[in-house]
């Protein structure tokens, strides 16, 4: 069992939140306003903050950054309409672990609570994500790699990030259009493919599989 905090100012979705997730079984407390989410994570300790970017008081960037003063390895998951690929780099450097954009399938909320929660937490700041031998840098957006440091596209860095966060699951295409590109609705496009493909001619050494069918998977080994 694990305690969430929920960050949401629309009352009717801070609800549902709230319900579906403790439906999973979590001890869920609630704010609706930058100010509300810090004076809670002042006053407890939380396995993960569930937070919208547009809040009143103050946004989900202050909210962040006052999280991480007080407690550097704070998990964070991103939930926001703002789907742009700027407003998603600036989360993931400030150091959330995750970003999901609305609407979303709840299904997909859950498990990847459920997965933030079970991935250890690294007890220092969000800059470099590591998976095996391979480091993000978050800051730079470049992968290093065997000592190389290899520059990547805002696209690139988005896409290798998702994956890496997820590094052993399969990650459909469908999904990666959400997260890197912000829809999906276009299934006839090969940004995806392309996007892959590009990434796999930058780095000497296969890291991420296809699968057919299906979708990619992130492999460091």
């Amino acid at each position: 069992m694990a305690r969430l905090l929920v960050v949401e100012d629309e009352a009717r979705l801070r609800a549902y939140l709230k319900r579906t997730l403790e439906a999973d079984g979590h001890v869920i407390d609630a704010a609706e306003s930058g100010p509300d989410a810090v004076d809670r994570l002042r006053a407890g300790e939380f396995d993960l903050v569930v937070l919208d970017l547009m809040l009143p008081g103050f946004d989900g960037f202050e909210v962040m950054r006052r999280a991480f003063d007080r407690k550097p390895d704070q998990r964070v998951l991103v939930l926001s309409a703002v789907m742009d690929v700027a407003t998603r780099v600036r989360c993931l450097r400030l150091g959330a672990v995750d970003f999901l954009g609305k609407p979303f399938a709840t299904a997909e909320l859950v498990e990847r609570v459920r997965t933030r929660l079970r991935a250890p937490s690294t007890g220092v700041s969000q800059r470099w994500l590591h998976v095996g031998e391979v480091t993000l840098d978050l800051e730079r957006q470049a992968l290093s790699l065997g000592g190389r440091e290899v520059p990547l596209s805002h696209r690139e860095f988005m896409l290798l990030g998702h994956l890496m966060r997820r590094a052993g699951e399969v990650c459909s295409r469908r999904e990666l259009l959400a997260s890197v590109w912000g829809h999906t609705d276009d299934l006839g496009s090969n940004v995806v493919d392309a996007t892959v493909r590009r990434i796999r001619g930058k780095v000497p050494r296969p890291v991420i599989e296809t699968v057919r069918n299906v979708g990619y998977a992130f492999s460091a080994g």
